[in-house]
């Protein structure tokens, strides 16, 4: 099995596993108490209009998970592929306070500490301060802070929080990359073009 097939497989994993948890739920929604639908119909819904809202609703948090937990599965994986010295989920302590007593490393490889997301959308102002301790800590224990996210956001509250995280890392000495350039980056570093990887299932 090639590369390709390799990593392909773990898409079609993903998909059979999110499929199957759907199917579950639908099948649990039979059963549900829909008196909430009261207050639907109060906005100017149907039952019917309700239950697909209710349905599209699980369905939307399912997919979202799903999807981050694959993109960055694939993503350690193209790393683990071209660097095999490479680690997983590497927990430091927090050298700094105790909250959090330890924060996460996506994937560790040639001194770089990679922090992997599908998409940021957050618009808490909070979320800065958690990342610069988060970059402290990153580069105290030696390391170099890479942020890959493969997917901007589209408020502009959002884009604002994630320009001011770039120019934290940058300040640190780190390295960010988002959209088009996370993805030529993986590319890269690993010499394997995910993107086109996807391509391949278009609809």
């Amino acid at each position: 099995m090639d590369k390709n097939e390799y990593l392909s497989a773990i898409i079609l994993k993903y998909r059979e596993k999110l499929q199957e948890k759907i199917k579950t739920r639908e099948i649990e929604m039979q059963k549900d108490n829909t008196d909430h639908y009261m207050i639907y119909h109060a906005l100017g819904f149907t039952s019917k209009e309700g239950y697909q809202i209710d349905y599209q609703q699980n369905v939307g948090r399912f997919l979202y998970k799903y999807a981050g937990s694959m993109l960055e599965e694939l993503a350690i994986k193209c790393f683990s592929l071209a660097y095999p010295n490479s680690k997983q989920k590497v927990i430091l302590t927090n050298s700094i306070d105790n909250s959090p007593k330890t924060i996460e490393i996506d994937c560790l490889a040639n001194n770089k500490a990679y922090e992997i997301k599908w998409k940021d959308a957050t618009t808490d102002g909070d979320h800065i301060n958690k990342e610069l301790k988060r970059l402290k800590i990153i580069k105290e224990a030696g390391y170099m802070p890479v942020r890959i996210m493969f997917f901007m956001p589209n408020r502009l509250q959002a884009i604002s929080i994630q320009t001011r995280i770039k120019i934290a890392y940058e300040k640190m000495g780190g390295e960010y990359y988002a959209g088009n350039a996370a993805w030529e980056y993986i590319k890269k570093e690993t010499g394997i073009n995910l993107k086109d990887l996807f391509e391949n299932f278009k609809e």
